[in-house]
């Protein structure tokens, strides 16, 4: 089963609805399911300067006085979920290069783990996703050779996320015609995967009982 999530790397329910569904994925391929997880690229705010600052105050000019009760409430489910968030010490940034570096993973095989890696630097460590130093080593970490390359798809992702009406994250697009919208409960990713499962033929085959002598790869165990 294929599966695209177009998130942001700044968005808090892009990081929690990975999670959740992560282990919504796990649950599907210990049943004998494949699953095959692309990211994609979304950016929340495309005029964000490359200048970065505290997250904090640019919420406070964006929401107002309700910015404190979103960020808490962001918070609270995250450490619900187990995951961390140090949201105090995030930076606004410009998620273009993140992105670019993310897309040169996937090409490396190594896609998901850099989206992740993203994920906790910016909402754990507190590193500015935008900065080319930070980049380099957060790919340097992850086994990603930066080429510098990856910039055009990213656009044509973009592109391409506006043309199938994509307007907020997280999104998780499956077999590119079935769509997820937010950070859904594990469970509601679970069953999602299930009935996407049936709809195409992808089931996994239920053992009725426990595995007995047999042949297999050409050869038999005698």
């Amino acid at each position: 089963m294929k599966v695209e999530i177009f998130s942001d790397v700044v968005c808090p329910w892009c990081y929690i609805g990975h999670a959740r569904f992560a282990k919504a994925a796990e649950r599907f391929r210990a049943k004998g399911g494949t699953i095959e997880v692309t990211m994609r690229p979304f950016q929340l705010d495309p005029s964000t300067p490359e200048k970065s600052e505290s997250i904090i105050p640019a919420m406070e000019r964006k929401f107002g006085p309700n910015a404190r009760q979103m960020i808490d409430r962001v918070v609270g489910v995250a450490q619900d979920d187990g995951l961390e968030m140090n949201y105090a010490d995030a930076l606004s940034a410009n998620t273009l290069e993140a992105h670019r570096l993310t897309e040169l993973a996937a090409r490396q095989g190594r896609g998901t783990e850099m989206a992740e890696r993203l994920f906790r630097a910016y909402f754990v460590e507190g590193l500015d996703v935008s900065d080319s130093d930070v980049l380099a080593s957060l790919a340097a970490e992850v086994g990603v050779d930066d080429t510098g390359e990856g910039a055009d798809a990213v656009r044509e992702h973009l592109d391409r996320a506006r043309a199938l009406g994509v307007t907020g994250v997280p999104l998780f697009l499956f077999e590119g015609k079935y769509a997820v919208s937010g950070a859904q409960p594990e469970d509601t990713f679970a069953a999602a995967i299930d009935e996407v499962a049936e709809r195409t033929g992808q089931t996994p085959i239920v053992q009725l009982a426990t595995p007995a002598d047999g042949c297999e790869d050409g050869t038999c165990a005698i």
